[in-house]
């Protein structure tokens, strides 16, 4: 019966292969291969991406002439971009850089945000892995590296929460956002640095996302005799 299975399996995969039409009047869509992205959920997670955006934007500068840098500020800008801007000075006055008051002489730095909404339905792939109970007081993490093997029921629960603890808890985010730093001057771009993040959909507002009115009806008050 083991045997067989694999067989069968072999099988219908090659007849579904053979089914395959060799032209279509679109690209087949794809899955791209697997991937992580980090979910923004504390403003310690705002200064880890400042710091991240600072280091690889001052690498690409080091073959450029050193000047001071400048970040204006965005009197309108949300609660995310403030803190990023001012982590971002702090990140480049702590290594070392100038960061001049105004912008005469300096390389400008850029901090752009685009927030992108998706549908709430989003596909909710989580992470594979459960403990099971192999015997009284042993326990193995399913789904895992089998090279694992059973783990004692201590470390098993260890093994458990520290896998887990990998992922961000709650349904994919339908939320992102794209942060670009970029450094230049009035002519051209010399460094920028782009990166995308899931947003938590109940922190929204913190990343001057304004909901959508989902009013479908208005009441008119009509004034007059008849």
């Amino acid at each position: 019966m083991s045997v067989k299975a694999p067989l069968l399996v072999t099988v219908v995969a090659a007849t579904l292969a053979g089914c395959a039409v060799p032209y279509s009047p679109t690209p087949v869509a794809s899955n791209f291969p697997t991937s992580r992205q980090e979910k923004l959920q504390a403003a310690a997670h705002w200064s880890t991406i400042a710091d991240h955006l600072e280091q690889r934007v001052v690498t690409d500068m080091k073959k450029h002439p050193t000047r001071p840098f400048y970040l204006a500020e965005d009197k309108d800008a949300s609660p995310f971009k403030k803190a990023v801007t001012t982590q971002l000075v702090t990140s480049l006055v702590k290594d070392g850089f100038v960061v001049a008051r105004s912008p005469a002489g300096a390389w400008k730095l850029e901090l752009d945000i685009q927030a992108v909404t998706f549908t709430p339905d989003r596909p909710q792939y989580r992470y594979a892995g459960a403990p099971t109970a192999l015997a009284s007081g042993v326990w193995v993490l399913s789904d895992i590296n089998p090279t694992i093997g059973s783990i004692a029921l201590a470390g098993g629960a260890d093994a458990f929460r520290w896998f887990h603890s990998q992922f961000a808890p709650g349904a994919t985010p339908k939320t992102e956002l794209l942060v670009t730093l970029s450094v230049g001057d009035q002519y051209r771009y010399y460094a920028r640095s782009t990166s995308a993040y899931y947003v938590a959909d109940t922190d929204r507002a913190l990343y001057g996302i304004k909901e959508e009115d989902t009013q479908l009806s208005k009441v008119f008050k009509v004034q007059g005799g008849r």
